[in-house]
């Protein structure tokens, strides 16, 4: 299987949340959903779902006269792309140099740090292990 880059826009990205959080929908659900942030008429996310599935990111199924759509893609595969790009991108690929900005530009609580302290424990066990 050939993964594909997935880099979503913030439109493309607010439409995918919707249907992993719904798991489907059609046109008209989905521009309800994106209400009221955004006023976008009945055509223009009719199209950006057809571009979206042409894209491999959305797949639908058909309901009479009515396209029901679902993601063909998880949030997994589409963070785990644009994080890499932005990684390579801003950071020449350097995981401590992302890391640590993002340590710097937030609060961070405790419990997100004994959390990455697990991560990082957890990553030297597989490399270790040879993984």
């Amino acid at each position: 299987m050939v993964i594909r880059k997935q880099h979503l826009a913030e439109l493309q990205m607010a439409i995918m949340q919707i249907l992993w959080d719904r798991e489907e929908a059609t046109v008209a659900e989905v521009r309800e959903a994106l209400l009221p942030d955004r006023q976008l008429a009945y055509t223009t996310v009719g199209t950006m779902l057809t571009k979206m599935e042409n894209n491999g990111q959305v797949e639908h199924r058909s309901d009479g006269r009515v396209n029901i759509y679902a993601a063909s893609i998880g949030p997994g595969q589409v963070k785990r792309t644009m994080i890499s790009d932005l990684a390579a991108r801003l950071f020449s690929g350097s995981v401590t140099d992302v890391v640590c900005h993002l340590l710097d530009g937030r609060p961070v609580s405790r419990e997100e740090l004994a959390e990455l302290r697990k991560l990082i424990r957890d990553k030297e066990n597989e490399l270790d292990s040879g993984s």
